[in-house]
């Protein structure tokens, strides 16, 4: 059986190998980004796309008001970004003889780190330089070790989370697609919408209580 985390270059560029995580991500990146310019403003607001798009947006704005103790809208941008690309990247499983970016460790790592960037950057930007790294040692300086080590740790739980759950689920389907044909995999590729959509929105939401908690105000401040 293929080796799930290892994937054979598909091209290469001034030498460069480009593996399937990296061109799945970036046919993603250019999808968003064309479909972005080909309606916004060009779209009437009474279509249905637009009554659609303001409605993921009004979601996940409502979803985001929940974890932050403040206006979400200066987060709104990167955490509606995190969530398209990630359902986008998902639901391109359905593609015959495509593998979703997110199947690929790379990828979910690559995202990992992007919001593990972003907590820092917000941290900061909302704190200071030092009042951001005075949380590290709350409640004493005993505790740095753990709150340096709980960053990391959350970080890479957020990759393997993703990773794991569309890996397997993709192998399922393979699996399934060997032995049964490709009529029985229908009921299964239903469900792997529906597993997509929910992991987007837990990435997207552990996304914001980690940036919510970096950038929380202490108990007792104005705000």
């Amino acid at each position: 059986m293929e080796n799930p985390l290892a994937a054979d270059a598909w091209f290469a560029i001034a030498g460069l190998p480009i593996h399937p995580a990296i061109a799945g991500g970036a046919a993603v990146s250019l999808l968003l980004v064309a479909g972005a310019k080909l309606t916004i403003g060009r779209i009437p607001k009474t279509s249905r796309i637009a009554i659609a798009a303001e409605a993921i947006y009004a979601m996940i704005e409502r979803e985001l008001a929940g974890v932050f103790d403040r206006d979400p809208g200066p987060f709104l941008p990167l955490l509606a970004t995190l969530f398209l690309f990630v359902l986008t990247a998902n639901w391109s499983a359905v593609l015959p003889g495509w593998r979703p970016p997110t199947e690929f460790l790379e990828t979910p790592a690559a995202l990992a780190v992007a919001v593990f960037g972003a907590v820092q950057y917000y941290g900061v930007r909302e704190h200071g330089f030092v009042g951001y790294l005075k949380h590290f040692a709350t409640p004493n300086f005993l505790f740095i070790p753990f709150h340096v080590a709980a960053e990391f740790t959350r970080t890479l739980s957020l990759a393997v989370r993703l990773f794991g759950n569309m890996m397997s689920h993709g192998l399922i389907l393979a699996i399934v697609a060997s032995v049964a044909g490709l009529i029985v995999p229908i009921p299964f590729l239903a469900l792997g919408l529906l597993i997509g959509a929910v992991q987007a929105y837990i990435f997207t939401i552990l996304a914001a209580v980690y940036i919510a908690a970096a950038v929380a105000r202490p108990e007792g401040s104005k705000t």
